[in-house]
């Protein structure tokens, strides 16, 4: 199989059902996003689709070198392979959880072994989605989507600036709240405010 071919298959693309019929909620723009994967080719396929949607993505190539950089940049997303060269996945997860400054930073464990993805639904460790390679596009997105609906990472503005339309149900609220004050509590003009 040439190299294009294994980089086409490992991202799933050709597949039909790639496209999107809806809008997807994006997480907001300037994320920053580790990447901890011994696979140069995932962590470059990862970062062109993470760079595209408007997100900061880095990586590393192993666990410790990934753990590092957790600490030292603060990340808002990571993608954690589970099996890696020396600490694995799951080991660095742990330390993740365990440490103050990483312990509620989002991750995403990835692996390509099946039975590395078993055990990771055995054991159930603090990781917060799990993705299976070979991953497209389409479910990278709906990955960080999750976080996103759940709380976990914040809504991206849409392209006018206006907050994400989840946002503006609690708009609708605050001006709710404004319509029932009675009048003499709302100012009439910029002088009453001064």
């Amino acid at each position: 199989m040439s190299q294009l071919g294994r980089f086409r298959r490992l991202l799933g693309l050709g597949k039909p059902d790639e496209r999107r019929q809806t809008r997807r909620v994006d997480a907001r723009r300037g994320l920053k996003v580790l990447i901890i994967d011994d696979s140069r080719t995932v962590v470059a396929a990862l970062s062109h689709m993470l760079r595209q949607a408007g997100y900061q993505p880095f990586g590393a190539s192993d666990a410790e070198k990934g753990l590092q950089l957790a600490v030292q940049e603060r990340p808002d997303l990571i993608f954690l392979d589970i099996v890696l060269p020396g600490l694995n996945g799951f080991a660095a997860l742990r330390r993740l959880r365990k440490n103050e400054h990483t312990a509620n930073i989002p991750v995403i464990m990835i692996s390509g072994n099946p039975q590395a993805a078993e055990k990771f639904y055995l054991e159930r460790i603090g990781a917060d989605d799990f993705m299976k390679k070979p991953f497209g596009r389409a479910e990278v997105f709906t990955r960080i989507e999750k976080l996103v609906r759940g709380g976990d990472l914040p809504p991206r503005a849409n392209e006018e600036g206006s907050p994400h339309p989840h946002a503006q149900e609690a708009l609708d609220d605050e001006h709710k709240i404004s319509d029932d004050m009675p009048e003499s509590a709302v100012p009439r003009s910029e002088d009453e405010v001064r």
